[in-house]
């Protein structure tokens, strides 16, 4: 088996995607906030590109969420950070959801045979999932505009960590094997270490600390969501790693 780690959205072409099993990273914050959604009982995510097309796809009873410039879109129920989307607010409902980075990259895996949306939340989980399709599989780090996100790469690391556990013949290309050394240097820090980046140092600047710590803990979710009919959907919960 190969993972074939990317360093952003911008460096992936759609048609190399095709058989494989793509896992989404936007740690800071789509897929860590689609993955909370999803554990707090809403029943799906749509993921959109432009907030018009969020607009298009809403349905009575759909909440609209998403983020332009790290801030909540005027006239959207939700904004992007995990604690807006508590069970109180979204059980049982069909979030429409676009943000500048992570739904993007979401769309640009359709040609892949299976999407899954990772993070540290549920790296373990994730893992498990992703190596019981049995296909190749790429971590697609979102990155920020179209750059790198150091976030995402340590989390791309995190995850190869996690399928090596459980593969021990499994490839990588030199990217991946340089972000799961960089997640070893880390992973005693690794919230500081996140801090201090430049998406964290941006967050926190905005109030957004605790956005920032609650994205960073690691496995506190088994959820797995995949994308399923046009939206991530839970699917089958690891029962026990």
């Amino acid at each position: 088996m190969n993972i074939h780690v990317v360093s952003s959205v911008n460096e992936i072409i759609s048609d190399q995607l095709a058989g494989k099993t793509v896992i989404v990273i936007d740690v800071l914050r789509a897929t860590s906030t689609i993955i909370t959604a999803i554990a707090n009982g809403c029943s799906g995510v749509i993921p959109v590109e432009t907030v018009q097309q969020a607009k298009n796809s809403q349905i009575q009873g759909d909440l609209l969420g998403g983020e332009r410039f790290c801030q909540k879109i005027h006239g959207f129920d939700l904004g992007n950070s995990p604690f807006e989307y508590g069970p109180e607010i979204v059980a049982g409902k069909t979030i429409v959801m676009t943000t500048t980075n992570g739904t993007r990259a979401i769309q640009k895996s359709q040609k892949a045979a299976h999407i899954l949306a990772g993070s540290m939340l549920n790296a373990t989980a994730c893992a498990v999932k992703a190596l019981e399709f049995g296909k190749d599989i790429v971590v697609l780090c979102s990155g920020t505009n179209d750059a790198f996100s150091l976030e995402d790469g340590l989390c791309a690391g995190l995850l190869e960590e996690m399928v090596r556990l459980s593969e021990k013949t499994v490839a990588t290309n030199d990217f991946g094997t340089a972000m799961m050394h960089a997640y070893d240097r880390v992973r005693s820090g690794l919230t500081e270490a996140i801090l201090s980046c430049s998406n964290g140092t941006r967050l926190a600047k905005l109030g957004l600390t605790e956005d920032i710590v609650y994205c960073t803990q690691i496995n506190k979710l088994k959820v797995v969501p995949l994308f399923q009919d046009g939206m991530m959907k839970q699917i089958k919960q690891i029962a026990a790693f």
